[in-house]
């Protein structure tokens, strides 16, 4: 017998064993999952929200968690167990500690984070050597797939593995001379160094950059005008870094040669996109779209199949147990679909998911990352991101 038919058979023993107890229809212990969000989060100010702009954010994701906990449910109803989800909305970054605290004592051992990457570390940080496993579910930044966490868990991608995405579609479309457009801001500096690895990864040659300027101040005409900064050697695509993606979204058509525009705006590498329509997309997408109240964007995603995962490995496991679970999540058995068309896993030198990455449009999805011809002894989508020889845990942390 398969390991897989196994452990069907346990669970359908599980639920003979509870209904001869007649505690099927009784109340059965929970499975309580925490979700940690800021109140005051930047990233879902209302104005900066109405811009609607590319592979941000258009609304909370919280909404989505809440579809995947209906889901899930139904699920596990059918073994006896149950799955509620906490939210904590923090009023300010320094109560934090006191959240992680409270949810802990309250023997919740799996926290999903809806926080900007500063916040996301100092959770790791404070459960580092806990039973319990947080997962992050928008913050993009590479240093936290180095981070070496066993306790912490990346759903977003890192930003390496959007770069290598976009890389991937340039060298197959044989774009390689690229004009860069960067902003002034730390988030800016880091985004650009992200996508320094991916061009040199993939062979992209960088014939300028020009720094921008937010703004329409004449007297700035030479950071702001994007015909002036556009000009200069020629290219075969402009891609321009903006981290909040404000200057980005007047790039295309305002550039000087008749050149496609990529990065922040243009052709954008995003996680999910509400015009995906393959592998039951469209019903995840209506779904998600009904309970928020928004189109389905990659934060949403994160946050809905962070919850499947966990609903997954209850089933798989035929355990509630948090150490069983946490085992399988970072374990080799894990097959997550999240309706891409790839079967899901973590990489176990980052605890980051892989998954595909979509080559995105306003209203369209062009492409679907690794493409064909890019290939990896182990995994196909290690082809996007950081690969095991860039990440080095010097304290065995098992990131």
């Amino acid at each position: 017998m398969s390991n897989r038919g196994a452990r069907v058979l346990r669970a359908l023993a599980r639920v003979a064993v509870l209904a001869l107890a007649g505690l099927v229809a009784g109340p059965v212990a929970a499975l309580t999952l925490g979700y940690i969000e800021l109140e005051d989060d930047d990233r879902y100010e209302e104005a900066y929200l109405d811009l609607r702009l590319p592979a941000k954010a258009l609304g909370r994701p919280f909404a989505a968690a809440e579809v995947a906990v209906k889901e899930g449910r139904f699920a596990l109803k059918q073994v006896g167990d149950r799955i509620e989800l906490e939210r904590v909305d923090l009023r300010e970054p320094e109560d934090l500690p006191a959240a992680l605290d409270r949810l802990y004592a309250e023997g919740v051992r799996f926290i999903l984070l809806d926080l900007p990457h500063s916040l996301v570390a100092r959770a790791a940080d404070q459960l580092r050597g806990r039973d319990a496993l947080l997962f992050n579910l928008t913050a993009t930044e590479d240093d936290l797939r180095r981070s070496c966490q066993a306790g912490l868990v990346h759903i977003a991608p890192s930003q390496a593995m959007l770069n290598d995405a976009l890389a991937q579609y340039l060298v197959s479309r044989k774009w390689r001379k690229l004009l860069l457009l960067t902003g002034p801001s730390a988030a800016d500096a880091v985004l650009r160094k992200s996508f320094d690895r991916s061009a040199k990864r993939f062979g992209l040659k960088i014939v300028a950059e020009k720094p921008f300027v937010l703004g329409k101040d004449p007297r700035q005409r030479a950071g702001n005008n994007v015909a002036l900064l556009t000009g200069g050697p020629d290219q075969d695509v402009v891609v321009v870094l903006d981290a909040t993606g404000e200057f980005a979204r007047d790039v295309p058509y305002q550039v000087q040669r008749p050149r496609p525009v990529a990065g922040s705006a243009g052709l954008v590498a995003d996680w999910w996109h509400w015009a995906w329509e393959r592998h039951g997309a469209p019903q995840l997408n209506n779904r998600v779209s009904r309970k928020t109240g928004h189109l389905m964007r990659g934060q949403d995603w994160s946050a809905w199949a962070a919850v499947k995962l966990v609903v997954e490995a209850v089933l798989r496991t035929g355990s509630t147990d948090p150490s069983q679970l946490q085992a399988y999540i970072r374990g080799d058995q894990l097959v997550l679909d999240g309706f891409k068309g790839y079967p899901l896993n973590l990489r176990p030198w980052s605890n980051q998911l892989r998954q595909p990455i979509f080559l995105t449009t306003g209203n369209a999805v062009v492409a679907r990352a690794p493409l064909a011809g890019f290939l990896h002894p182990q995994s196909d989508l290690d082809t996007l991101g950081l690969d095991e020889r860039e990440v080095r845990c010097e304290d065995g942390g098992g990131g």
